[in-house]
């Protein structure tokens, strides 16, 4: 890639040389199938299992037993809400990754039992709103940690908490949050917890799902015994050995990287609504990743203003990376109460370890620019 400002960390992130160093073996001599019972075999299954490890205790799970790895954090979502096999409604809400809404409207129109709630104008889900659909002795509760689209922290101690009250399973979508905030799967008080790798600086193509033991969940692949018969296939050992490495830094450096993200990402706020006339910050204003900041602007297309920071040599976006093919405006937005960017455009920040102060000035200075000659 050539030089640019690049502030869509939310979408995926560079990896690290750390972890690329540590993932090369896996994708020239080491090569062995972790199924095999020769040495090569062994030497395999022995760094998968070390990156199980090291995902566990990131995560703060009690063994490294509940930690199951995928193709990414679509396929963690799809697992929890698909293979849910416990009784009850299922719970979501309106302003989730398209990998759990469209899941669960999936799962609607097939008959099953999902009641997509409102959230409020910061794109927040109300531990009462939770309480208030649940039927008492079931359910799964999914509700993502950090909202992908405008940083928005959800309770999710206290909707956990709600939702146990009535026996439902918690899952939350947390691929927006490590790095960014403090977790702990177990202060949480959730059931299954999806990540994915190249959020946190590791290799693209894996994820992975927590599942607490006992929790009520289906076989996600059938065929081997891999992930202990619950998702066969053979394992994609060098993006595994990834991702053990990178969340085992990432983890270590968490606070660190808050420290980062505050600083610029209010840097970049206080400027924007400073000194861009009729910029609105979306989501909340306090309870927030100032590592992922998103701003509405009066009567100007997204697509204008994406299209004229690409020509500056900045990439950000205008909402989930996953929907960035569509024309269709912001679902999350919409949710909040907001009309999705269809007059006005929407643009997200996502900072990470690599951006400066002066990318942010020279960000803020290029944007003004533009509106301004488009406003001419």
């Amino acid at each position: 890639m050539s030089k640019v400002i690049y502030l869509d960390n939310a979408a995926t992130t560079r990896i690290r040389d750390e972890v690329l160093d540590e993932m090369l073996p896996f994708l020239k001599d080491e090569y062995g199938n972790p199924s095999a019972l020769y040495s090569a075999g062994r030497e395999a299954r022995r760094a998968v299992e070390q990156a199980r490890e090291r995902v566990a205790a990131a995560l703060g799970a009690a063994s490294p037993k509940e930690i199951y790895f995928t193709s990414s954090g679509t396929e963690a979502d799809n697992w929890a809400l698909r293979k849910y096999s416990g009784r009850g409604r299922i719970v979501t809400d309106a302003a989730e990754h398209h990998a759990i809404l469209n899941t669960a409207k999936d799962l609607k129109a097939r008959g099953r039992d999902v009641h997509i709630l409102r959230v409020d104008k910061y794109g927040m889900v109300s531990p009462r709103d939770i309480g208030a659909v649940l039927k008492d002795g079931g359910g799964l509760v999914s509700v993502m940690a950090v909202n992908n689209e405008v940083g928005t922290i959800n309770p999710i101690h206290e909707i956990a908490a709600t939702a146990k009250a009535h026996g439902a399973v918690v899952h939350t979508d947390a691929v927006q949050a490590v790095g960014h905030m403090q977790i702990d799967v177990k202060t949480l008080g959730v059931d299954m917890m999806s990540v994915s790798a190249h959020k946190f600086y590791g290799p693209k193509g894996v994820g992975a799902l927590y599942v607490k033991g006992g929790t009520p969940l289906n076989t996600m692949i059938t065929g081997g015994a891999q992930e202990r018969g619950r998702r066969a296939g053979t394992e994609n050992v060098a993006s595994i050995v990834g991702m053990g490495k990178a969340i085992e830094l990432i983890d270590r450096e968490t606070e660190r990287n808050i420290a980062h993200e505050n600083s610029l990402g209010k840097r970049l706020c206080d400027r924007m609504l400073r000194e861009i006339p009729g910029a609105r910050l979306n989501g909340h204003p306090l309870i927030r990743v100032w590592g992922n900041v998103s701003f509405s602007f009066e009567s100007i297309r997204t697509e204008t203003l994406l299209v004229s920071l690409d020509q500056e040599g900045i990439a950000c976006s205008g909402g989930s990376a996953c929907a960035a093919g569509s024309v269709e405006p912001s679902h999350v937005l919409i949710a909040m109460g907001g009309e999705g960017g269809r007059r006005n455009g929407a643009l997200r920040f996502s900072i990470g370890r690599y951006n400066t102060v002066k990318e942010i000035d020279e960000t803020v200075e290029a944007l003004k620019k533009i509106i301004f000659k488009i406003k001419k």
